[in-house]
């Protein structure tokens, strides 16, 4: 990216002057294995931009996903205060990256206490929803791992819930919150560079990795099936992408196609979806092979009416190192962007949407609206012909 393209990018978002503060996000999934701690250090407070201090705790430790969770909202200006969960080598994990956390002694000592202003939270998926209401009932904001909801049921609840309460339920779709190139496109569409955003293309591609896989990864039942859970960060892209406040699903498709002894397991899931803003298409799969140096080779296409981008997420295959690689042709040529260093704003967004009530780090309807889509389609998924 040349100067003038990042000087561009960074005023446009209210960004400028932070180059200082940019550094090396630490992901909660490893190159090789895809849902291992981060091996990089946990953010020791708030970074400059962070506008406002909040006290919050963490309950459930269920997927590896929570210390980037937790690491985003310490970076916002959070101060993690009390952690609960009931397995010892998630709380011994746990307490070693983050030593200033109290073990509370129950989750009721968390949800009871009116000093915590958020709970962060990433439980076996099917309590998610559930901890959550429980939480905003209590008067806490909620930011839970995805999927959030792995039912209409649930979905319904939720939203009855956000309504009595006011309360958040916010939903972590990382792969575009936590993901620096995403932002970097959201910049770019927000300012017009390839027009109107017509369709987008998720390819989500991830590593199984079985032995490090608990019992509850392989039941849909608990997890909600392949396009409930990992869908979900691509449906959120379409919605955001293609600025769609409406939107429905046109085909689906779920199925088992290489894990007999785990009938319950789906490891490949597509779907087609339409909006008020634009088409989308998304396949998600487990078949990320063992000789990539990344969990999963995750691409972003966004055609807009006058260009188009390609993210290369995590890794560029037999080509550029690291992560973070986008490429764009619009009507001044075409041109590759090294996103790697851009700040990630959601932490210090989320904070300050608690705090001032407002909406910019996540948008509460969008949120939940993409957590319908993909419902619905795991509801309506039909199955392969080879599956």
């Amino acid at each position: 990216m040349d100067p003038i393209d990042r000087r561009s990018i960074l005023m446009g978002a209210g960004l400028a002057g932070m180059a200082a503060a940019f550094a090396e996000q630490a992901f909660a999934q490893s190159a090789t294995q895809g849902n291992a701690v981060s091996a990089e250090p946990a953010p020791s407070g708030p970074e400059p931009m962070a506008k406002h201090r909040i006290r919050f705790s963490v309950i459930g430790l269920d997927h590896a996903h929570i210390y980037s969770m937790t690491d985003a909202m310490i970076r916002g200006g959070g101060t993690l205060v009390a952690f609960w969960s009931a397995d010892p080598k998630q709380i011994d994990t746990f307490r070693k990256r983050y030593p200033q956390a109290v073990l509370a002694r129950d989750q009721d000592e968390i949800v009871e206490d009116r000093s915590i202003q958020l709970v962060v939270a990433a439980p076996v998926p099917d309590l998610r929803a559930p901890l959550g209401i429980r939480c905003m009932k209590a008067g806490k904001d909620v930011l839970v791992d995805k999927p959030g909801i792995t039912s209409l049921k649930q979905l319904a609840d939720v939203r009855r819930a956000v309504k009595a309460t006011g309360r958040k339920f916010a939903i972590m779709y990382s792969e575009r919150l936590e993901v620096r190139s995403a932002v970097v496109a959201g910049l770019l569409v927000q300012q017009g560079v390839i027009g109107k955003v017509v369709q987008t293309v998720n390819l989500a591609p991830h590593r199984v990795n079985a032995p490090s896989r608990p019992d509850w990864f392989w039941d849909t039942a608990r997890y909600g099936g392949i396009l409930t859970d990992i869908g979900s960060h691509q449906a959120e892209q379409f919605l955001f992408y293609t600025g769609s406040t409406r939107a429905q699903v046109i085909a689906a498709q779920t199925g088992n196609l290489n894990w007999k002894d785990k009938p319950k397991f789906e490891d490949f899931g597509d779907m087609t979806v339409t909006g008020n803003g634009g088409t989308g298409y998304v396949r998600v799969d487990w078949f990320t092979p063992d000789g990539l140096a990344s969990w999963g080779d995750g691409r972003l296409f966004l055609l807009g009416t006058e260009g188009f981008i390609e993210l290369r997420k995590y890794i560029d295959v037999a080509g550029r190192p690291g992560k973070d690689h986008l490429l764009i042709t619009d009507k001044a040529g075409s041109r590759y962007m090294d996103c790697s260093q851009v700040y990630l704003p959601f932490g210090s967004q989320f904070v300050s949407d608690v705090v001032e009530r407002t909406s910019v780090g996540q948008d509460q309807d969008q949120a939940l609206l993409a957590a319908e889509l993909v419902l619905k389609a795991q509801a309506k998924a039909t199955r392969p012909l080879i599956a």
